[in-house]
């Protein structure tokens, strides 16, 4: 394993790639989506080198890059997705990118500008690095939320890709993955250095759940500070939420299907739908399924009505905005997240089983499991230090 920390001030230029086999990067390597497709791409045929590129590896994740068994060349890179140069050589000799990085925030807690960066200047720069690199294909981890819902009443059960929903939110996270995700599409068929040609698609998973989840891992530690109580997170809304290992097998299909002649002309340019078999729920009842083995209850306690949610949510908005020049409030909830909270929003995968040839991995029951095994592990190290707080 090359394990290569490279800035734009200490490295060369990345050798160029002449093997017969394909080659590899992958942004946000180190995140929760991004450690799932290394996993899977390790097994891929003729893949002669991977790149996981991040901002910063955690040293665990590091050492599981080392023990990961393959012959597969894993090259580790460090550095700054708004790095143009860095980009540009981390690119070099690469036939496919899969750009996962990013910073997910609808709570606005990150300031707007920086979500903007790296959501949508961090794209732009890897689509130009790619161009002049030659890399030839594609693919954009983007998100349900670049299709809305735009309204708590919204229902749409089952939608596809031909219905044209789109985000009229201007919130940074939905605002930033959509111009970031027309980024990508308009890319594709661009002229790369070598007069090639550019071919691009974008995957948009539903709400992702799974091992190693930040969002899950964050709602059992709140539980557990609160007798195994979950806070609500959505108990209105009925999403379909969808297993990380199948978001992961997705991003491998469209790799392959961008990378085959017979089936890339029906992919480029393309947006997907990814979701899976796991039943339509809400929020809190995902959560709850996921952890009832464990003790954990839901919140019992009474709760607004959506509406009034809504219009508590723009008071507050409206009270951040107006303290903005002397003090940076921020709302406990905002507009979109009620809505997405309250809403009625759920996509099929059937252009994606088309196109891609995408079929669930894992199926609902194996992804349960799976995942409540993990909430199991995280109340064990948890609980552990909780008790240790209190003697």
């Amino acid at each position: 394993m090359c394990n290569d920390t490279l800035t734009s001030h200490n490295c060369d230029l990345l050798p160029v790639l002449t093997m017969p086999g394909w080659s590899c990067l992958v942004t946000g390597a180190g995140g929760f989506l991004g450690q799932r497709i290394i996993q899977l791409l390790v097994q891929e045929k003729d893949l002669e080198e991977i790149r996981v590129l991040d901002k910063v590896f955690k040293p665990e994740t590091r050492e599981q890059f080392f023990n990961l068994g393959t012959n597969i060349k894993v090259t580790v890179l460090e550095g700054d997705i708004l790095d143009t140069q860095y980009l540009r050589r981390a690119c070099q000799g690469i036939s496919v990118v899969i750009h996962t990085a990013a910073i997910i925030d609808v709570t606005g807690v990150i300031p707007r500008q920086t979500i903007l960066d790296v959501n949508l200047k961090g794209t732009q720069n890897l689509l130009e690095a790619c161009i002049q690199a030659s890399v030839p294909a594609f693919i954009f981890s983007s998100s349900v939320d670049v299709a809305g819902p735009n309204s708590y009443k919204e229902i749409v059960l089952n939608g596809h890709e031909e219905e044209c929903h789109e985000s009229t939110w201007s919130d940074p996270y939905p605002y930033s993955k959509k111009m970031a995700e027309k980024a990508v599409l308009a890319a594709n068929g661009s002229m790369i250095k070598n007069g090639g040609t550019l071919q691009t698609c974008a995957l948009r998973p539903m709400c992702i759940y799974g091992e190693r989840s930040p969002l899950i891992s964050n709602i059992i530690i709140m539980a557990l500070k609160h007798k195994g109580i979950l806070r609500s997170f959505g108990k209105f809304n009925t999403a379909n939420p969808v297993y990380v290992g199948n978001v992961a097998w997705a991003h491998i299909l469209a790799a392959r299907g961008l990378r085959d002649p017979n089936k890339s002309p029906n992919i480029q340019g393309e947006f997907y739908y990814i979701s899976d078999d796991t039943p339509h729920q809400s929020f809190d009842d995902i959560s709850y399924t996921l952890s009832k083995e464990w003790g954990f209850c839901l919140d019992s306690s009474w709760s607004l009505p959506v509406p009034l949610l809504y219009w508590l949510a723009f008071l507050l908005e409206t009270v951040s905005f107006l303290l903005s020049p002397i003090y940076r409030f921020i709302p406990p909830f905002n507009r979109h997240l009620v809505t997405l909270s309250g809403s009625t929003f759920t996509f099929s995968y059937k252009k994606a089983q088309r196109d891609l040839g995408y079929e669930p991995l894992a199926s609902w029951e194996e992804a349960k499991q799976k995942t409540s095994e993990w909430i199991g592990t995280l109340v064990e190290q948890h609980r552990e230090t909780l008790d240790t707080k209190s003697q």
